[in-house]
């Protein structure tokens, strides 16, 4: 019973994960290509949660902080939930190509 429970939660977060992705982050961001923005497998290979967390709360200072020339990505004001949800949704691409 707790494996179906569990198999059951982690497709309702991946489900909200990609609505997310589909709604704030797919006109720019592909999972594993480059599109206008870098692939979340090349973010999760560099940042941490909280990095990306602030990335898409705060992403004109947070990009000076990097270190970036420039910066086109919008803020995003996010619930807690969602932004929870991406950002675990961007570092589970980690190591992917």
């Amino acid at each position: 019973m707790l494996k179906y429970l569990l198999i059951t939660v982690s497709l309702i977060s991946l489900g909200s994960s990609n609505d997310v992705f589909k709604k704030y982050c797919w006109g720019c961001h592909h999972q594993s290509a480059v599109a206008f923005g870098p692939s979340f497998s090349y973010i999760a290979s560099k940042r941490n949660a909280n990095e990306i967390r602030a990335m898409i709360t705060d992403p004109q200072n947070v990009s000076k902080v990097f270190g970036y020339k420039r910066n086109a990505m919008p803020p995003f004001k996010l619930t807690e939930e969602e932004l929870k949800s991406i950002t675990q949704y961007i570092l589970s691409y980690k190591g992917k190509n």
